[in-house]
């Protein structure tokens, strides 16, 4: 599958910046079955790349004095559906045996885990995935960005964000190593309105094995990755802080189109709406 992604996001200011320093983990890179044409990043300040400790590009955005706008497009096309190779993890695993603020299960989700173990093959990944959808059903709008895998699980409702962290926090209670991921989906019938979260899972004799929670599937051909990391923190899309601006606006709009396929193209699109004094 060939697949044309468009990201696009505009913070707006009540008032002039005096300083902002934003994190983009906004490139896909090749690999875990897919490879990328062509992308870019652009805005309107000062822009630095590195690869940090998970293997992730990012791109390092500072302004500073007198701006009280950002426009924020990151763009370009990916081929997908191509066969993962189970090639060594660059870290120890041990690493994603770790527990974070947002990962680290309740008595509760232990013993929910214990149910599948031991964890020998993607199809019992697939069965917990479907366990903890039927747990904890998708409800737009009903978790934030700092609710906890304990939280979600407890109230019994999340988005795909919460699915993940909740899968990751079941496989690392029974000694299975795993990592949150951050990317794109691509849908037939448009019913994800925003950028996508899915989970990793090490089996060993396997590697690394994909799986998206909220859909109770294997990561396919539909998904486009673009970071890693312990949790939500270590791969959201956009991050940093910022001096001065008064009040801010931020709208995000993402559109996943398949290239060549009629009556095949849909747009993602989320406009949120943030108020920060």
């Amino acid at each position: 599958m060939q697949l044309s992604i468009q990201h696009t996001t505009q913070y707006q200011y009540s008032e002039p910046l005096n300083y902002i320093i934003q994190q983009l983990r906004l490139t896909p890179q090749d690999g875990y079955g897919q490879r990328v044409k062509h992308w870019s990043i652009t805005v309107n300040g000062q822009l630095s790349q590195h690869v940090d400790t998970f293997g992730n590009v990012v791109h390092t955005v500072v302004l500073e004095g007198n701006q009280t706008e950002i426009n924020l497009v990151a763009k370009g096309e990916v081929e997908t559906g191509f066969a993962i190779k189970a090639d060594e993890e660059r870290l120890p695993l041990t690493i994603y045996l770790r527990d974070t603020g947002l990962t680290t299960p309740s008595q509760e989700i232990k013993a929910f885990a214990e149910g599948f173990e031991p964890i020998t093959s993607a199809e019992i990944l697939v069965k917990l995935s479907e366990a903890i959808l039927k747990r904890v059903p998708y409800v737009k709008g009903a978790t934030g960005v700092y609710t906890s895998a304990q939280q979600a699980f407890e109230d019994q409702k999340g988005v795909c964000q919460d699915h993940a962290h909740i899968f990751i926090a079941c496989c690392r209670s029974i000694g299975v190593p795993a990592r949150y991921v951050s990317g794109y989906l691509f849908t037939n019938d448009g019913h994800l309105l925003e950028s996508h979260a899915w989970a990793d899972a090490w089996i060993d004799g396997t590697g690394w094995v994909s799986v998206d929670v909220s859909n109770a599937c294997l990561v396919d051909g539909a998904h486009v990755r673009l970071a890693t990391g312990l949790d939500y923190h270590d791969a959201c899309p956009v991050s940093g802080v910022r001096v001065g601006g008064g009040t801010e606006r931020m709208d995000a709009g993402v559109h996943v189109n398949q290239i060549g396929a009629k009556q095949q193209s849909r747009q993602m699109q989320s406009q949120i709406e943030q108020i920060q004094q």
